[in-house]
């Protein structure tokens, strides 16, 4: 197998308003500002409002972007996520009928993280933080009206109370629309709410496929770096970093798209997709393609310094196209498991190995036409040149 040290290249790297309707946005609900000059943000926010990127904003709770309300984040503004655990976590929610438009750009990237992290406007790497901690917040979850495979047509959201009605999600407009989100950083979260609870780094439930999300980076998130819960929405070019459980996670029948991503040493799965749940059974799909995995990193003498658990994970049930994807830092014992599911299917997935293949799928099953191995990545990996830390930090876009 091919052993690439990953770690050492971060090392090295290390030492050198647009609003959807034409109502005037209002200023945001505050107690005040903090010693650091931070917009603190105490109340959910019922009515237009716009965040400027002239101030930092500091989420004092669980925030909620409520049903009729829209939030636009000016480019280049950075908002920083109190710590706190269990009901007091903070996170940013979009609720269902709630609208975000987090518009950044490629040079000024809108960057949620922890109130620990001394990061100022026009900066991308931490000044710090290392790119590893995780659990300082919660994190970003958005919202929708889309469908969903539950026991019931809405469902509450992982993460958020029960007691907060805020937190359901699902129904039946495929095509509902929660807003547009552009070159966004979301770090150091995934704050623990109860006994294995903990809040991904951008959660996306029963989220509809008008919703427009493309260039997004998830760097060190205690839970899962992205996970959809059903809907239709699609994402493009995606980048998580040092996820402390599963790189993408996929639930309740999500039948959208995934298109050109980088997945860099999760803790968890590189990929863990699950089937549908409950008493719906949607008979859908949904499509991982152009992407690149880094599963594990080693060191000189050829062990383990940071790596996944099984490369692809999927059940029985599970619904999934992955195509051309390339899976390259493979150790022993990784694997793609329950590659002959009925509904799973591999086309051009590349493991950068030098062995059998039958090394990487369970004991005793075929390997897939679809499986080969190969040293292509497949990944366009420039579109997250300069404005992610994973490239300033690491250089992801060589890869």
């Amino acid at each position: 197998m091919k052993k690439i040290n990953l770690l050492a290249l971060l090392f090295l790297a290390l030492a050198f308003g647009f609003t959807a309707c034409d109502d005037e946005p209002v200023d945001p609900v505050v107690d005040n500002d903090d010693d650091n000059g931070n917009v603190i943000i105490t109340d959910n926010i019922t009515e237009n409002t716009t965040w400027k990127k002239d101030n930092i904003y500091q989420l004092a709770g669980r925030i909620v972007v409520e049903a009729g309300a829209e939030l636009t984040i000016e480019a280049g503004t950075i908002i920083k996520g109190e710590a706190g655990s269990q009901a007091n976590a903070t996170a940013l929610i979009i609720a269902r009928n709630g609208k975000l438009f987090a518009e950044g750009t490629a040079d000024e990237p809108i960057i949620f993280t922890s109130v620990a992290d001394e990061i100022q406007p026009g900066e991308i790497a931490s000044p710090n933080l290392d790119p590893t901690q995780n659990g300082l917040w919660g994190g970003v979850i958005i919202l929708g009206n889309a469908p969903i495979s539950a026991s019931a047509a809405e469902v509450q959201i992982e993460g958020i109370p029960t007691s907060d009605p805020n937190g359901l999600y699902g129904g039946d407009n495929p095509e509902d629309n929660s807003g547009e989100i552009r070159y966004i950083s979301i770090r150091h979260g995934g704050t623990n709410i109860g006994a294995g609870n903990e809040i991904n780094g951008l959660t996306l439930g029963g989220v509809g496929s008008e919703t427009i999300i493309e260039n997004v980076e998830i760097v060190a998130n205690q839970d899962d770096g992205i996970e959809w819960f059903g809907g239709t929405v699609n994402v493009t070019n995606a980048v998580v970093w040092n996820a402390g459980d599963d790189g993408m996670d996929t639930d309740q029948s999500w039948s959208g798209t995934m298109d050109n991503f980088l997945v860099v040493t999760p803790a968890g799965h590189c990929f863990e997709l699950d089937g549908p749940e409950g008493d719906v059974l949607l008979d859908v799909q949904h499509t991982f393609s152009n992407g690149t995995v880094i599963a594990s990193t080693f060191d000189a003498d050829g062990e383990v310094e940071r790596g996944s658990q099984d490369l692809i994970n999927t059940d029985d049930n599970s619904g999934v196209i992955l195509r051309n994807v390339f899976i390259t830092g493979i150790a022993d014992g990784q694997i793609i498991n329950r590659v002959d599911a009925a509904n799973v299917s591999f086309d051009n997935v590349i493991l950068d190995v030098n062995n059998e293949l039958t090394n990487y799928i369970p004991e005793g099953d075929e390997v897939p036409a679809g499986i080969v191995a190969g040293t292509s990545g497949q990944a366009d990996a420039s579109v997250f040149a300069n404005w992610t830390w994973a490239d300033v930090s690491a250089n992801v876009s060589s890869l």
